[in-house]
């Protein structure tokens, strides 16, 4: 068994078929964890929807009620670049109950991680790059509202900014919201985060882990948050369609013990979620992903064992 929960749901997968987004990689990373025993059937837990009032903290009236209704324009289906359908609209709704239940986990035991989420491009009145609902701000403004938590880091290393991160979160000092990011890529504009680190295109695993622990040792020095919510992008990968990065699986298992590292070095629980990856062979998505749940066991194993 793990030493923390998973949250994971069938209704992840959207069966979109032969599209970019390979939204099968949340089944195919659960049947890994199993298949490979790093995860018994009894670390998996099932989100439950959140109340509308719960996305109402993020998001605006009238977009909830079109995405709820199925009113939305052709123009903003066009931007979520994903099709709608309420399948789609169960789906986010149970990924934003999945990383509410992953920060209330990780607050009780260090670490959770939900096998999905991680929608960063979601803003408050649309949703666009496949992301309808921002799960992960729907997450921290629930623990905050709840009293789990005053202050929230999002630590984010997808290759795309998360744009609607930043704009969700712009002038809240109760968040630190800092992503790192290949420069030349979407979305454009890129509003501002509180930490902004734009890579510039072909980046390997050496200057990218150097840039990265520069970062994370000043925001931690800069913030002290609650929780930090990390969203795991595998895209910064050298094999990802979408993005110009060069890391290898090896860098960004390296990438993922850092961000642990730093978070619990500091005594603060982290909530994972996976957000992006389009690698040519799907099958690289799925490690990578696992590999940052491996990372995460390997992290409070270490804890647990220094303090025994």
């Amino acid at each position: 068994m793990l030493p923390f929960e998973l949250i994971y749901h069938t209704r992840y997968d959207l069966n979109l078929g032969p599209h970019v987004f390979p939204s099968q990689k949340y089944r195919l990373i659960r049947e890994q964890l199993l298949a490979d025993g790093i995860a018994t059937e009894e670390d998996f837990v099932a989100p439950e929807i959140p109340a509308d009032e719960e996305i109402l903290r993020v998001h605006s009236e009238d977009y909830v009620h079109k995405l709820k209704t199925g009113t939305l324009s052709q123009a903003e289906i066009l931007r979520l670049e994903v099709p709608y359908s309420k399948e789609l609209v169960e789906a986010v709704w149970l990924a934003a109950g999945g990383s509410i239940s992953a920060g209330k986990c990780a607050l009780a035991d260090g670490f959770a991680a939900n096998i999905g989420g991680g929608f960063h491009h979601a803003c408050p009145d649309h949703g666009e790059g496949f992301c309808a609902i921002h799960d992960v701000a729907v997450a921290i403004r629930s623990l905050q509202f709840h009293k789990a938590v005053q202050n929230a880091m999002v630590v984010d290393t997808d290759c795309h900014q998360g744009n609607g991160t930043a704009e969700i979160f712009s002038g809240d000092a109760s968040v630190y919201t800092l992503s790192i990011h290949q420069e030349n890529n979407y979305p454009f504009p890129k509003p501002k985060s509180t930490v902004d680190i734009d890579l510039p295109d072909g980046i390997d695993d050496g200057d990218y882990l150097a840039i990265l622990e520069k970062h994370l040792h000043r925001a931690f020095e800069d913030f002290s948050p609650g929780i930090v919510f990390y969203v795991a992008g595998a895209d910064p990968y050298r094999e990802d369609q979408l993005g110009g990065l060069k890391l290898t699986i090896e860098g960004l298992i390296k990438r993922d013990a850092l961000v642990f590292d730093y978070a619990r070095r500091h005594g603060v629980p982290v909530a994972i979620t996976l957000a992006g990856g389009y690698a040519r062979q799907v099958t690289d998505t799925v490690q990578i992903h696992v590999n940052t749940i491996v990372a995460a066991r390997e992290a409070k194993l270490r804890e647990l064992t220094r303090k025994n």
